[in-house]
């Protein structure tokens, strides 16, 4: 019999330890979490050590991040390839135990958590994946999706307003398999949370279609284990957990104190402690009764082994099946992809269809949903706008019992019931951009939404996070400009272009017209390891001729010499365009060949992939020695690094009045763009 308090004061001595070793850390949260963790991994976790990556593994979200100490510790006491030598490396640089748990750099760690909130957001989209995967791959007899999704999370989390959206929204979809332990001990790094904190939490948790547990001693390990195993049996809600304990369990002076939170307890106090918890053994050494307690790499082998006789029973059954999941699950891209990627920007350049970029989206989606099962769209609200839906994409409903609404949906010659493919996320971009990150965490789907690029503010924090991760989450970010006139500045898009591509990693897009758009999304979906945001107008955009397509998907190519408009004369001068701007340049250049100038007109829809090409591509495109004017409805000083003489942009907020008479105010016509090239050439001489 396994002894579940010694196998707590493990996790215990490893955390203060650890954060002791490293002079930096927070020993409280998982010295008060760790019957916790041995009620949930010792009894419940549905994972394998020696396969991190197994697809039908129960997922863990530790959402408050303070806590890694307990994750790293149950990760190496139950035996994930994390020795104890990384533990003592606890928050040194290139260690596998960063300050808060990092994805891709710690086995067994599912998402990076530090912004509270995000983790139990992060959570219901891996419960959702769980959920659609489910009804779209198992069948009679054959059930192969089959697991919980476990979220630890604290008083700082349930605070936040993200995590209000994120309950709110697992409700709504009945997410029976989500289960949360709240770990309530009253205490944040400013001491009582009481004068601040005054939710009754159960009653709003119910109120959001949750199951409640309350009042559960979170330092019984059995007691946790019951209300656990009936929170498994629930068929229709999501479960809450309320797990009462003392932050900093086991020291004599800092339990349920906010000393016990944010910093290390100190040598004499640790010592105190050892003495209470009856824990003799020396820092980082863990006894091998209390190891072969925690090991779960048999326990582990043997429920991957199961699922996999089920699985192979079920590739006999149902073999088409099988090879799509395991695609999916592998985040593969059909083998067609190449070819429906080339057919759908040819299908954009040969129709050359004057409409918004948001419209030539929706285009580009109508194919590439017809042909991705995995693609699964939302919007924040405001679907019509944001024009995020497809055919191929029915609105994602749940009946009374919470099972997935299925809907008659026709493909080509086929028509066949499908599950809900389009989020209706409601007024939550918050919510919706970490429930994107969990869903393509999960794997199985490639998740996009849509809301205005004003609001992307709302979204930021979880788009850094999938930048962070390397994960595959699209961004349609519409109503791009001034555009959205009348609404006035609040709607206006100034700064969002320019700060959203500062951030690593994130593929910013501001395609021109509809073969542009094509593009861009034929690239977000090819790149695997990387977000991508596309920033889309509302105003109509007409074609752009092009001579070669080839060169549109390196971010920035030359879309007119002098020559394609007649003008027997090499370029004098570079106009650099991008978005909705692209049309305003090319007129540009016509009013300026009449007055024998000769202009360069180069698109540039995304500055941060052409920024990646090498050199030599980038000086054929902006060759050295001709002066350069970029053009975007958006602050200017991104521009300049490209060598710029002048940038027609705009440095303050905008105003509000109709389209067109924005565009004149602020400088966005052809014969600005035209007087502004005419003057950086006279400067030039």
């Amino acid at each position: 019999m396994a002894n579940s308090q010694q196998m707590a004061n493990a996790i215990r001595a490893l955390a203060m330890d650890a954060v002791q070793q490293a002079n930096s850390g927070h020993p409280g949260a998982p010295m008060g979490m760790a019957d916790m963790a041995v009620a949930l991994w010792g009894r419940h976790l549905k994972h394998n050590p020696t396969n991190p990556n197994w697809a039908d593994r129960d997922r863990f979200v530790l959402s408050n991040g303070h806590a890694s100490m307990l994750l790293y510790s149950v990760l190496h006491l139950s035996g994930y390839d994390l020795p104890i030598e990384e533990l003592k490396n606890f928050r040194k640089l290139h260690s596998k135990t960063a300050g808060h748990p990092e994805h891709g750099i710690t086995p067994g760690v599912e998402t990076t958590t530090g912004p509270l909130g995000q983790g139990i957001t992060n959570a219901v989209g891996f419960a959702l994946a769980e959920k659609l995967l489910a009804k779209e791959f198992n069948r009679t007899g054959h059930d192969i999706v089959d697991h919980h999704t476990y979220v630890f999370l604290g008083d700082g989390c349930l605070m936040e307003g993200i995590s209000q959206e994120a309950i709110s929204l697992a409700g709504a979809w009945k997410l029976n398999k989500l289960i949360a332990l709240y770990d309530d001990n009253g205490i944040s790094i400013d001491g009582q949370v009481a004068p601040w904190f005054i939710d009754n939490t159960p009653e709003r948790l119910r109120a959001c279609g949750w199951n409640v547990i309350d009042a559960v001693d979170g330092h019984d390990a059995d007691a946790i284990d019951k209300a656990i195993a009936k929170a498994k049996k629930n068929s229709d809600k999501p479960t809450m957990i309320v797990c009462k304990t003392s932050i900093g369990k086991g020291s004599p002076n800092r339990a349920n104190t906010s000393k016990a939170h944010g910093e290390p307890l100190g040598a004499e106090e640790i010592t105190l402690t050892r003495a209470a918890l009856g824990w003799s053994a020396a820092p980082f050494e863990i006894p091998a009764d209390v190891y072969g307690d925690w090991d779960a790499k048999t326990s582990g082998k043997t429920a991957e082994a199961a699922w996999q006789e089920r699985f192979d029973a079920y590739a006999a059954a149902h073999p088409a099946l099988a090879a799509e999941f395991e695609r999916r699950m592998a985040g593969d891209l059909p083998r067609h992809f190449a070819q429906t990627a080339v057919d759908v920007v040819i299908d954009a350049h040969t129709k050359g269809e004057t409409v918004a970029s948001r419209k030539a989206s929706q285009l580009a989606l109508e194919a590439f949903t017809a042909q991705l099962p995995e693609l699964l769209g939302g919007s924040a609200d405001l679907t019509g706008s944001n024009l995020t839906n497809t055919k191929s994409t029915p609105a994602l409903r749940f009946d009374a019992k919470g099972d997935v609404v299925q809907t008659e949906v026709t493909v080509g010659d086929k028509t066949e019931l499908v599950g809900g493919r389009h989020i209706n996320y409601g007024v939550r971009e918050f919510g919706m951009a970490a429930v994107m990150n969990g869903i393509a965490l999960h794997g199985g789907f490639i998740p996009y939404g849509g809301t205005f690029l004003t609001f992307s503010d709302y979204s930021r924090n979880a788009i850094r996070m999938a930048s962070l991760m390397k994960q595959r989450v699209i961004h349609v970010f519409t109503h791009d400009s001034i555009g959205l006139g009348e609404d006035g500045p609040t709607h206006q898009s100034i700064e969002q272009a320019a700060s959203l591509r500062l951030i690593p990693n994130l593929d910013v897009w501001r395609p021109a017209d509809t073969t542009e758009t094509a593009v861009a999304w034929s690239v977000a979906l090819s790149n695997r390891n990387k977000p991508t945001a596309m920033l889309l107008s509302r105003q109509n955009l007409p074609y752009l001729a092009k001579k070669d397509l080839g060169d549109i998907s390196r971010g920035a190519y030359v879309l007119s010499e002098p020559a394609d408009i007649g003008f027997k004369k090499k370029a004098q001068a570079v106009i650099i365009a991008t978005g909705s701007e692209v049309h305003l340049a090319v007129a540009a250049q016509k009013l300026l060949a009449e007055k024998k100038i000769a202009v360069r007109v180069v698109s540039m829809p995304s500055t941060t992939t052409f920024d990646r090409e090498e050199a030599k591509y980038k000086k054929q495109v902006l060759p050295a020695g001709l002066p350069r004017v970029a053009v975007e409805m958006g602050v200017t000083d991104g521009w300049w690094k490209y060598g710029c003489a002048a940038v027609v942009g705009i440095d303050t907020f905008g105003e509000s009045a109709p389209a067109g008479v924005l565009f004149k105010h602020f400088g966005f016509t052809a014969e600005n763009i035209a007087e502004t090239v005419q003057a950086a050439l006279q400067r030039a001489r």
